[in-house]
């Protein structure tokens, strides 16, 4: 194989046109961080940290406490360390979780349900469970319900609406949840030893994707694999990015499978972008107090190309534990994170406070563009996700052993805030398509012919300017959003029906493969501006 490598520069944004974005601040302490974030589809938005930090700022309820006799920090404990926040009030609640949940993951199952797995300590083998009642649900946790530890491990979501989970800190395996047929085992991945730095390990969250053939795409630390989960088999190894630095926790990039698009073509591409990340050793050096430069490259690549290479771009600015969030119109948003250091406690400095647009359909050289900054740093520990009505939700940044807001470089962050990507500014409000129907929470099946009608008083409505995607909704922790998936599923077939009203006709992609049962939101998307999204479900 002859790996290619294309280096394309960028040219600084220089008009006004190139920066944008809003920011609000949602709420001034809600209490818990932000380590872990999942939005479900009832428009609410869970939230944890880690148990053993000792109290946190949110009471629990009706005089509850957490009794953990393992705990490190405090064994009764009567704060929370969960919460759900609702979006439509900007309202919250706590929320009881039993054992500790730090550095876990999670996916949202096909009927909507919260599963989490793993954890540290007396948490390191649950699975958790959330399901999105509309009123008083909380955590429910089964012991044991993994069969080895899971500590920074990452999940994903498959086709048979089992949840698989990857790794973890010593641990080169993967398993399943739910358990099928009474069979509580995990099954060895030499990958994950091979890519395995021992001491700093550079393995840990691995990026993991599920690629159009129901195989997976698994990177960690500077390479990757196409891997058959069922047969226990390696398909493809991909060649190691060039530069050879790594990607994944410590060194902490992010990476998404861009969007799926042509799905009725007898032959659908796939793309995965991974960006930043820190340099080899950069650890080692934050340790010592000194902070290398982050990685201001990005590296691109068809994962179902034959010959597969790498395309290297660069980025405006470097960036360590920078998100990288999907955005309705296909764009990539990359958002939080630092300049200098790497992720772990105290690790890093220089925060990046101006999020990053990656457009995949521009010209290379021309897909970057600078945002407004936040005032707020965004470092270890930070989130963020994408809401129904297109802005991001933020929150996070706590690179201390334990909630402390005096005497640090970076004190822990209890704000809330969200982002308005360009698309949201009031001068496009007459562009932004609104959807009449369906309905949200529409159930539909795979290969369903469906009409979507929208309103759009602008004008301008063709097929060659509206398109419909599907996002389905991520479990964000450490950089990482797993499980997260962009699908192009229509733009043909508008018709005007008056009264600037429009029907477009698209068809639900045919297969788990390409979209597992579950839950999505779905967004009309006219000359790159999304209307708000509608629930529907794949049932």
């Amino acid at each position: 194989m002859i790996l290619q490598i294309l280096v394309l520069t960028l040219l600084p944004p220089s008009t006004a046109d190139d920066v944008g974005g809003q920011w609000q601040i949602l709420q001034n302490d809600i209490g818990v961080l932000p380590m872990h974030m999942q939005l479900l589809h009832n428009d609410r938005v869970v939230i944890y940290d880690r148990t053993d930090f000792g109290t946190s700022n949110l009471s629990l309820p009706d005089g509850k406490c957490r009794m953990d006799p393992n705990d490190t920090a405090l064994q009764v404990d009567c704060t929370a360390h969960s919460l759900e926040y609702d979006v439509a009030s900007n309202s919250f609640r706590p929320l009881m979780v039993q054992t500790d949940v730090w550095c876990s993951a999670g996916a949202a199952m096909s009927d909507g349900t919260l599963v989490q797995t793993g954890g540290f300590n007396d948490g390191d083998r649950r699975v958790r469970i959330f399901k999105p009642y509309p009123n008083g649900s909380d955590w429910e946790e089964i012991p044991f319900a993994l069969s080895v530890r899971r500590w920074y491990p990452t999940n994903h979501i498959l086709p048979d609406g089992r949840q698989i989970v990857i790794g973890g800190r010593r641990q080169f395996n993967y398993e399943f949840f739910p358990k099928t047929g009474g069979t509580s085992k995990a099954y060895s991945l030499p990958f994950l030893i091979e890519t395995n730095d021992r001491l700093i390990e550079n393995n840990l969250y691995p990026f993991v994707f599920l690629n159009i053939d129901g195989s997976l795409f698994i990177f960690a630390n500077n390479r990757s694999i196409l891997f058959d989960y069922a047969r226990n088999k390696v398909l493809k190894t991909f060649p190691a990015i060039p530069g050879g630095d790594p990607r994944c926790y410590p060194s902490t990039g992010s990476a998404v499978l861009l969007p799926l698009k042509n799905l009725q073509a007898a032959t659908i591409g796939a793309e995965v972008l991974v960006c930043g990340g820190a340099p080899k050793g950069s650890f080692n050096e934050a340790l010592n107090r000194t902070f290398v430069k982050a990685l201001n490259t990005c590296a691109r690549t068809t994962i179902t190309d034959p010959k597969p290479e790498w395309v290297i771009e660069t980025m405006p600015v470097g960036r360590v534990m920078g998100d990288m969030i999907l955005l309705p119109n296909g764009d990539v948003l990359i958002i939080n994170g630092a300049g200098l250091g790497t992720a772990g406690w105290d690790n890093a400095r220089d925060p990046v406070l101006n999020p990053v647009v990656y457009r995949p359909s521009d010209p290379p050289g021309l897909r970057f563009r600078l945002l407004n900054p936040s005032t707020i740093p965004r470092l270890y520990h930070s989130t963020a996700v994408l809401l129904g009505d297109g802005r991001i939700l933020v929150g996070g940044s706590n690179p201390n052993i334990y909630y402390n807001f005096t005497g640090v470089p970076f004190p822990t962050e209890l704000r809330l805030e969200a982002f308005s990507p360009p698309y949201l500014d009031p001068k496009f409000e007459n562009l932004q398509p609104m959807i009449l129907s369906p309905s949200s929470q529409t159930k539909v099946r795979h290969a369903q012919q469906l009409v979507v009608r929208f309103k759009l008083t602008g004008g301008g409505v063709t097929s060659d300017t509206v398109e419909v995607t599907m996002v389905a909704p991520p479990f964000n922790t450490h950089s990482f959003s797993m499980s997260q998936r962009l699908l192009v599923i229509g733009g043909e077939n508008v018709t005007n029906v008056g009264n600037n009203t429009w029907d477009i006709h698209v068809s639900i992609p045919g297969s788990g493969t390409i979209a597992p049962s579950g839950y999505y939101l779905l967004f009309v998307v006219h000359g790159k501006i999304p209307s708000k999204g509608i629930w529907i479900r794949i049932a």
